[in-house]
């Protein structure tokens, strides 16, 4: 059974609150849905510290929003191959997994990040507040993209 066998989008609840993460080398952005699984909002960013606190903050963000589903970016490269950061995210999640009992999808991110990084250069944001903010809205494009391709 491959990875993307185990964690399939619809292995997800089709009700209820789910989580998107947006895992960077330093931050973990953080996305949730509303509980008709219709609209993604920004939620926090979390800094990385050891993945013991990692998922320990993620599980207490999960528990405080009545999460049932957890949708994990998944950056490919361009032409669809993994690299080092997807194989990178595969290890988080397989660890995470053991310590979250909710059902867990990849979705992939491609160009996120630099999506959500054009919308902001074209609304005129400042780089100093684009930093603060990038990871968080990375996780809700990667969060409403999942959301989108469900319906």
């Amino acid at each position: 059974m491959s990875q993307e066998d185990q964690f399939p989008l619809d292995a997800l609840p089709t009700k209820g609150r789910l989580i998107g993460l947006d895992l960077g080398t330093k931050t973990i952005g953080v996305a949730i849905s509303d509980g008709l699984q219709m609209t993604a909002t920004p939620n926090v960013t979390v800094t990385r510290k050891k993945f013991g606190l990692d998922a320990e903050r993620l599980l207490e963000i999960i528990k405080d929003n009545a999460c049932v589903g957890v949708v994990i970016g998944l950056p490919l490269n361009m032409d669809g191959s993994e690299g080092p950061r997807a194989q990178s995210t595969r290890a988080f999640v397989r660890n995470f997994a053991q310590k979250c009992d909710l059902p867990i999808a990849f979705w992939d991110e491609r160009l996120s990040t630099s999506a959500v990084t054009r919308t902001m250069i074209e609304a005129d944001i400042s780089r100093a507040k684009q930093a603060k903010v990038v990871d968080k809205l990375a996780a809700s494009y990667i969060l409403q993209g999942a959301l989108d391709r469900r319906r």
